[in-house]
């Protein structure tokens, strides 16, 4: 059994009712796209109360099931207007699922901003949050720990999410209690300030009871393992996300200096610093921590503790779409430069990839230079202060440049583009004009698929294959890292599902969950009067050549959709 909480922000009160077999398996992203289609949220103004904040997790939360800790966060998203999934990794889901608390939602907004507490007897209060506003999160994370203990985690709306910048994200807990993960894109902390929520504080317990433990123990033992031999999980845990930058730097797909290039030289010949090889090097030479893990029980262990000459802790994590597009999109070359960029933002609890994005629209339209690292820590300083500027600033990557009229913004439905060219990246770039989620970075992502020999409708083939994954991931609460297991032993997880709580759910349960998602998220958005122009590329990746390759995007909104089209109805029937 677990429960679902509704809480109601305006009238301060409290409501759960008990999920049972099936319905535990089928929250996440999947229950985030069901519920606010069938409550009708599409019509709704975004940071209105009318508009809810949902946090699901998937079935084995608060176990040791590796990379099985991922939180779903959702709402209608104040930036793009569309369906909004934003996932996190951290303690906080781990801390639902030792709860047995498979979803809250929180409705209305409070009179007051406030502090939710949630305890492990269940009990939910509502606290004042005045000691704890206008604080950076590292300031708040630390606050909160001393008033209510260690064996808590967070759920934080940072500065920027108070007053409602657009690229506010909600931050929770990593595994050392530092608020560092982050549900970050689409606005999803800007709502979360609309309802002045400034925390949600919930105690650790212990493993939630399952119905066969010695089972369910068993199997994760057993992907456990299969995770230890697999050679794509071996790499990540070797270097990290950031590996990727060695390999998209190589192919000249790297976001550079605002898209205007997809290759940033080593400089005088000598290594690519930006790389995952370097970044580890200098790291473990410095004593930093690498095979750093996420959320409690995960065995990849992707993420790292990024230090300084001196062995100081300046960021953790450093991760790909961070270094591109807050590092060499912005025309930084030293792996420094960007984790204390990166640290800002965390402290701001808001979206890299949007705030690095927005950074270098601001310097390719000549605000700043590229490379100016205090042009960077200007623009941050001034969203901390929520000054008129700042504000300006927090609207994100779209409304800066439209309102700079702007020609080179790498946008779609208003959210920023992840680290991958779609003029190179094809698979990829399909994936993020597709999807209801905008141009989201972990919604189909395959990254190395070889692109150049394949027609459209191929690539848009492995588009859809990667974006039923990874909603099945984001549906079960999986990190995508482990799809080199998870895509090829769907009986092994069902079983373990049915071990749990008597699901009766299979492989094909399973398989269907991911792109009953992605009709669900699409019918949402045709609902908020989406259509296929805002699946479209900006016209600047198919008109300007990408340097070194020369390549430019051969991809149509009209193309990819009927191709799609073609590939549902085969799916369907």
């Amino acid at each position: 059994m677990r429960k679902y909480i509704d809480i109601n922000l305006g009238e301060r009160s409290v409501s759960s009712r008990e999920l049972h077999g099936r319905e535990i398996a089928e929250c996440g992203r999947y229950l985030i796209a069901k519920m606010l289609l069938e409550q009708k949220i599409a019509d709704v103004e975004p940071l209105a109360p009318e508009n809810p904040l949902i946090f699901s997790v998937g079935p084995f939360a608060g176990t040791n099931f590796s990379n099985a800790n991922r939180l779903s966060v959702g709402c209608k998203s104040p930036l793009t207007g569309g369906v909004k999934e934003a996932n996190s990794g951290g303690t906080f889901g781990f801390a639902m699922g030792q709860l047995q608390i498979a979803g809250i939602t929180l409705h209305g907004a409070s009179d007051e901003w406030v502090i939710i507490r949630i305890t492990k007897d269940n009990a939910i209060t509502f606290d004042d949050a005045k000691p704890y506003m206008g604080l950076g999160n590292f300031d708040c994370a630390s606050k909160l720990h001393s008033v209510y203990g260690e064996k808590t985690s967070l759920g934080i709306c940072g500065p920027v999410g108070e007053y409602e910048g657009l690229m506010a994200g909600v931050t929770f807990s990593d595994t050392d209690n530092r608020p560092s993960r982050i549900a970050a894109r689409g606005g999803v902390g800007a709502v979360m300030g609309a309802k002045r929520v400034k925390a949600i504080v919930i105690d650790k317990d212990r493993m939630p009871p399952v119905n066969d433990r010695k089972k369910v123990m068993g199997a994760i033992k057993e992907y456990g393992k299969k995770l230890g031999e697999s050679a794509p999980v071996q790499t990540l845990r070797t270097t990290g996300t950031a590996m990727m930058a060695d390999i998209t730097n190589h192919v000249g797909a790297m976001p550079t200096r605002n898209f205007t290039s997809g290759h940033q030289p080593p400089e005088d010949g000598g290594a690519f610093k930006m790389g995952g090889t370097f970044i580890r090097e200098l790291n473990t030479s410095r004593g930093g921590q690498t095979e750093h893990a996420c959320m409690p029980g995960c065995l990849i262990k992707c993420s790292n503790v990024y230090v300084d000459d001196t062995g100081r802790e300046i960021v953790s994590p450093m991760e790909y779409e961070t270094i591109c597009l807050l590092g060499t999109n912005c025309g930084l070359e030293d792996p420094d430069d960007v984790a204390i960029m990166n640290e800002i933002a965390n402290d701001l609890g808001v979206d890299s990839i949007e705030l690095g994005a927005t950074i270098a629209v601001l310097m390719d339209a000549g605000k700043g230079g590229f490379g100016d690292v205090s042009f960077m820590k200007e623009v941050t300083s001034e969203m901390m202060f929520g000054s008129e500027i700042g504000k300006f600033y927090a609207s994100g990557t779209a409304r800066v440049g439209e309102n700079l009229n702007f020609k080179r913004v790498p946008v779609i439905k208003k959210q920023a583009i992840s680290a991958y060219d779609p003029r190179l990246i094809e698979v990829t770039g399909i994936s993020m004009m597709l999807t209801a989620q905008g141009a989201d970075h972990t919604v189909g992502n395959n990254a190395t698929f070889k692109c150049d020999d394949k027609n459209i409708e191929d690539l848009v083939a492995e588009s859809l294959r990667m974006q039923i994954n990874a909603a099945v991931a984001d549906s079960l609460g999986l990190c995508v890292f482990g799809r080199s297991v998870t895509d090829d032993n769907l009986e092994l997880i069902s079983n373990a599902i049915n071990d749990a709580f008597d699901a009766g759910v299979t492989p094909d349960f399973i398989r269907n969950i991911g792109l009953e998602t992605l009709r669900l998220e699409a019918a949402f958005n045709n609902a908020a009067g989406f259509d296929e122009d805002d699946d479209e590329l900006p016209p600047f990746f198919r008109d300007e050549p990408l340097p070194p390759t020369g390549k430019m995007a051969r991809l149509r909104s009209s193309e990819v959709n009927a191709a799609m089209r073609n590939l549902l109805d085969a799916h369907i029937g």
